[in-house]
């Protein structure tokens, strides 16, 4: 059912949560699940029930979400387009990804708000830091869309600085593998899975794990990354709670 405007709100346990303020950095190509392009409304779903059970222990979850899924700026598609209206068009495509989880969302009663870096006031609000803090200790959900509001920076620079911002605890990366590997897994059965790993030894041996500028990012400013299996479920919830999931990245 959904909350009325007196239901007080569950605030997080630290006995059992181990974080209690989460930005979240979802890759726009797991929305659209087997498909490979556009939205799967199933996996929508199902990444958003997810999101409801960790909110549900009282957790301030922010969301970043690519846009893959519909556009990437630097995919062959765009080879022969200017890089900077490339990159508008990824921008935009964050934005009607960000559009359907908040809709999953408020469907099964956790209020949302979409927060774009790029103003468009007729749909989402525009980014602001307190107000989006505020968003967050009032228990909505808040998804920061459109990167940082500028070409040639990634959705992963976004995650990276929109956690820092809103001073969250910890950037939760979801993948589509275990975590951080010496090599891609998917075409070296023999990579080597790191449990734990620094920021400067991800620059040093070129890991990718996400962009230079988001990794730089983070070990500047000593932001903590887990990042973990999203297609396991129940993952958010185990790293949330302070299991041992996917690799943990620190300064």
């Amino acid at each position: 059912m959904k909350p009325g405007p007196l239901t007080p709100r569950i605030v997080c346990d630290t006995r059992k949560g181990m974080y209690k303020r989460i930005v979240l950095k979802l890759s726009g190509e797991v929305l659209a699940g087997s498909r490979g392009f556009g939205l799967d409304a199933d996996k929508v779903a199902a990444i958003t029930d997810e999101i409801v059970d960790v909110h549900s222990l009282g957790v301030e979850i922010g969301l970043v979400v690519g846009g893959g899924n519909i556009f990437r700026g630097v995919a062959e598609q765009a080879k022969e387009m200017d890089r900077v209206s490339a990159d508008n068009m990824g921008m935009l495509s964050t934005v009607i990804n960000s559009i359907a989880i908040q809709d999953a969302l408020e469907h099964r009663g956790v209020q949302c708000r979409v927060m774009t870096a790029v103003f468009m006031n007729q749909i989402a609000e525009p980014y602001i830091r307190r107000r989006a803090v505020r968003h967050l200790e009032k228990g909505r959900v808040v998804i920061f869309a459109a990167g940082i509001g500028n070409p040639f920076f990634s959705s992963d620079t976004a995650a990276s600085l929109r956690a820092m911002e809103i001073k969250a605890e910890v950037l939760l990366k979801a993948t589509k593998v275990e975590g951080v590997y010496s090599a891609d897994p998917v075409l070296y059965k023999d990579a080597v899975k790191y449990d734990e790993i620094t920021y400067m030894e991800i620059l040093k041996q070129g890991l990718k794990v996400m962009d230079l500028t988001a990794v730089s990012l983070c070990k500047d400013n000593n932001l903590r990354m887990i990042v973990f299996n999203l297609n396991q479920k129940g993952n958010i919830r185990r790293v949330v709670m302070g299991e041992k999931v996917g690799s943990l990245v620190t300064s």
